[in-house]
């Protein structure tokens, strides 16, 4: 999601090559992206960079998207309109929990209403509103790249301390210790957990699972049961690409992809017959097991 520069020149003045060949860049990432353009396997360079190569593949969709709007000097045209979209339908959303707050706080007047009653209603609606606003700000934080997490050593069970209904964790999952931002990635197995739980047809079941690879820890909310609609499952991990203006449009699992992001984790949809997987992996460097 790159911006233009509207007045600036189409080709850069610095570090052009008129052949082609890949620009030296100190950020690794630019460089991982030009190496697979300029034809090197995409695996031996996530490998190299010690990346998901999944995470690797949206690097490069992200710049050559970026490239294109750039040399036809446009914006990313439909994608703008979906983040337009999608934000609108978020704030409408913080405009109707703001309204119902707003009709508490006019309740507390009324005294044939029990002011206890009219005063726990009214924490619930800012409590609502307060973690909306919150997202909001995540949101654009994110848009913006702008997230600074601030990594620290942390056990699993700690991070999934806050999860409703709590998991069953067994050993080798409860001994899983990550080095990430333990208020960040706690949100991205909030929305992973919640989200088992409410997208589709009732789950039989939602479990946590964590597999340690060679190069990253997999960390995996399993829904047994129903498996859920294909387009329900792609709105929900990517809400952008809708087409639709419907008007329940949601998060998703946009925001837990952009914190997994800046811990360079990646977030994964798999779908079997009777299982729905939802996953985080985590790079090695950033995990360990026992």
């Amino acid at each position: 999601m790159g911006d233009t520069h509207a007045g600036r020149p189409v080709v850069p003045d610095e570090g052009y090559d008129p052949l082609g060949r890949a620009v030296e860049s100190d950020d690794p990432r630019v460089a991982a992206v030009l190496d697979v353009l300029a034809g090197a396997a995409r695996a031996d360079v996530a490998r190299r960079l010690a990346v998901d190569e999944a995470r690797l593949a949206q690097w490069v969709g992200a710049f050559v998207e970026a490239g294109a709007a750039r040399l036809a000097e446009r914006s990313a045209g439909t994608r703008a309109r979906r983040h337009d979209r999608f934000l609108s339908t978020f704030m409408h959303a913080l405009r109707a929990q703001l309204a119902m707050a707003q009709m508490w706080v006019e309740l507390l007047g009324d005294a044939a209403t029990p002011s206890a009653d009219v005063a726990g209603h009214l924490q619930d609606a800012l409590g609502r509103l307060d973690a909306t606003a919150h997202d909001v700000e995540l949101i654009t934080a994110a848009l913006l790249g702008r997230l600074r997490p601030a990594p620290r050593a942390v056990g699993l069970p700690a991070l999934v301390a806050g999860l409703s209904p709590a998991p069953t964790l067994d050993a080798a999952t409860a001994g899983v210790r990550l080095v990430v931002d333990p208020a960040l990635f706690a949100r991205v197995l909030r929305d992973l957990w919640q989200t088992a739980h409410t997208v589709g047809p009732r789950p039989e079941g939602v479990g946590l699972e964590a597999d340690a690879g060679e190069r990253w820890v997999e960390l995996r909310v399993v829904r047994t049961g129903p498996p859920v609609d294909e387009a329900v499952l792609a709105a929900v991990f990517e809400p952008f690409d809708r087409e639709s203006d419907d008007a329940s449009v949601t998060v998703g699992l946009y925001l837990a992809r952009a914190l997994a992001a800046v811990h360079d984790a990646t977030v994964v949809v798999r779908q079997e017959r009777v299982r729905t997987v939802l996953a985080v992996r985590v790079p090695t460097g950033r995990a360990s097991a026992g």
